[in-house]
């Protein structure tokens, strides 16, 4: 595990630099889930470190298979000094402790809620989770080992996240494109919808 994680840090730092903090919770019965937050230019990127320490399992799985299944690491990038988004940090920590807590395979395409605001003030309580292999490359680790991928979040409005239920993940990534949305402004509102 200690050795999946300092790979999992080393691809981090090589694609996003040195990161200017760090902040750790552990939740009863898991593993460490610690939080990098990186700086570059007017962007902020926040990254889980310690969710890929285990494979992801099927919770209706009889047996967790200790080497086999998706293992990931989530990254959310903001504008910088916009809004409070370290506060960021708890709830980042929650969604990546959500595997071991809930039995949840995070993939792309899924909605994850915390069910308060990401940060102070903020109009989002859930994220898209995307697809992996832009910012940072996935990590090949030894079979049967799966690749650790790193799934970028887009942090979601109530409606968008309503909406996204009922047309899809692709549905609502083409609004937003088709909009010219922001998804980096932590202070944005809601695609138009209708």
């Amino acid at each position: 595990m200690a050795q999946i994680l300092a790979l999992v840090e080393a691809r981090l730092r090589s694609a996003l630099g040195e990161p200017d903090a760090r902040a750790a919770v552990t939740f009863l019965g898991t593993d460490r889930i610690e939080v990098l937050r990186f700086a570059e230019g007017d962007l902020v990127r926040y990254a889980t470190l310690g969710m890929s320490a285990q494979p992801m399992t099927d919770p209706t799985a009889v047996v967790a298979d200790p080497l086999r299944g998706p293992r990931a690491e989530l990254v959310l990038t903001v504008r910088a000094g916009l809004a409070p988004t370290d506060e960021l940090l708890r709830p980042l920590a929650v969604l990546g402790a959500a595997p071991q807590v809930e039995g949840l395979v995070v993939a792309p395409g899924a909605s994850l809620d915390v069910g308060a605001p990401l940060w102070g003030g903020a109009p989002f309580t859930s994220v898209l989770v995307a697809e992996p292999g832009g910012l940072v490359e996935d990590l090949e680790l030894d079979e049967p080992m799966d690749p650790v991928h790193f799934l970028p979040l887009l942090p979601m409005t109530a409606n968008e996240a309503a909406w996204k239920r009922v047309h899809g993940a692709a549905a609502l990534q083409e609004r937003w494109l088709s909009h010219g949305t922001d998804l980096r402004d932590p202070r944005r509102s809601a695609v138009p919808l209708d």
